[in-house]
């Protein structure tokens, strides 16, 4: 088929790839003048299927209030005049229970364990590099409750066969011994071996560049106007560079899918909830990360990319405001200060802020959308980078009419189109 890609950043360049090695004539269209320059430009770098859970689960009500009452809270809620905001609220509160919880992780952690292993195998057959790197996430606990609290998470990563450690200090110096300086701070850990880190705004480069060696072309600087729909088909796009048709489109516009599915009178439940991330300049390698931390108490992701480290975090419900508050900033600082002091320069840092396409539930929607011809690959959240390749091939094949090789329907957008 000739397929348009809406949308150049991660999943969408994944996404051309993988129709293009399948043999369809694929063209991606995107705003910026290159790929990967929004949502994907920044982000805590992580590929960590282990932590791939929903953000709604029991008692986050409840924490999401001390949250939002701490001087270094992971939360932010700026509330608006926007009735899709807070629908989409009502209906992630009420994804809160146990119940919901463990059927969403369910859906979630496999395809993210099945997207791992397919760049893996990306990564052998093509040489790409990313400043890679394969030694695991280490998921840090400040107090014994944090740490206790883990039961469930490890239920499931046992049914799903994810190997795991639980650790004391000792065990988490020995994973990240930079920690030593700092162990009176934490008292255990939950480590995940198999997880991985890389900076998905160089992978999506040199997989730009593959693409283009099979065949791709990308209209870059090319916003999207409009899109036509006849019936229930899409017949052609407007964009900066002319009208476009095709015989399928994939909509890959991370946050900005909700609002043109909107005007195709075919919404769906994704909303933007703003990250931010800081990028740090390693100062002593000694007393910086490894691998990636995640500081359980403040929700931020702290990374090793080459001689940079990546800390991102922070839930920001603000609409679409790219503006870059400075709080956010103190947050990210306090907490890569706190666990790796003298590790990077802060002075020397950089600031940046993108819009993760978050679904209520927590699983993304990948697969036909309620327009015969339109596909969707978008509600990743924060897993874009580490769902990106699963969800490129699961919706490659099902494009190609062949069986995906993990269950699709439980993260197709049939699951919305029935009654909740």
């Amino acid at each position: 088929m000739k397929v348009l890609v809406l949308g150049g950043g991660v999943i969408g360049v994944t996404t051309a790839y993988f129709l293009a090695e399948a043999g369809h004539e694929v063209t991606v269209y995107d705003r910026q003048p290159g790929p990967a320059l929004e949502t994907s430009f920044a982000n805590a770098g992580e590929v960590s299927p282990g932590y791939a859970s929903p953000w709604a689960g029991p008692g986050i009500p409840v924490k999401a209030v001390k949250w939002l009452l701490m001087k270094y809270g992971p939360l932010v809620v700026r509330p608006a005049f926007d009735p899709n905001m807070w629908t989409w609220l009502i209906k992630m509160l009420r994804n809160c229970t146990a119940e919901r919880y463990a059927l969403n992780k369910s859906r979630m952690v496999p395809l993210a364990e099945y997207s791992r292993d397919t760049l893996k195998a990306l990564r052998e057959a093509t040489g790409i590099t990313y400043d890679e790197r394969t030694k695991g996430t280490l998921q840090l606990f400040r107090k014994q409750k944090q740490l206790d609290g883990t039961g469930g998470d490890v239920e499931v990563l046992k049914k799903y066969g994810v190997p795991y450690e639980i650790l004391d200090r000792d065990g988490c110096i020995a994973a990240e011994p930079a920690l030593a300086a700092v162990r009176e701070k934490f008292v255990g850990g939950l480590r995940l071996p198999g997880d991985e880190t890389g900076d998905c705004k160089m992978f999506t480069d040199r997989l730009a560049e593959l693409c283009v060696a099979r065949g791709v072309t990308f209209e870059y600087g090319s916003t999207i106007r409009r899109i036509v729909r006849n019936r229930n088909r899409l017949t052609n796009v407007l964009t900066d560079s002319g009208w476009k048709s095709a015989d399928a489109f994939v909509m890959a516009m991370g946050s900005y899918s909700a609002q043109f599915m909107r005007e195709l009178g075919r919404p769906i439940p994704v909303y933007p909830v703003k990250g931010y991330s800081i990028t740090v300049p390693v100062g002593n390698a000694d007393a910086a990360p490894v691998s990636t931390v995640m500081d359980e108490t403040y929700k931020v992701a702290i990374t090793r990319l080459g001689d940079r480290i990546r800390v991102g975090g922070t839930a920001e419900i603000s609409g679409y405001d790219l503006r870059l508050h400075e709080s956010r900033r103190r947050t990210l600082e306090h907490s890569v200060g706190d666990l790796f002091p003298g590790g990077g320069d802060l002075k020397a840092a950089s600031f940046w802020c993108g819009l993760r396409p978050m679904t209520p539930d927590g699983p993304p929607l990948i697969g036909l959308s309620e327009v015969a011809n339109l596909y969707l690959n978008t509600g990743h959240g924060t897993l874009g980078w580490t769902m990106a390749c699963g969800s490129a091939k699961v919706l490659a094949d099902i494009m190609s009419n062949r069986v995906p090789e993990i269950n699709a329907r439980d993260i197709s957008p049939e699951r919305y189109l029935k009654p909740a």
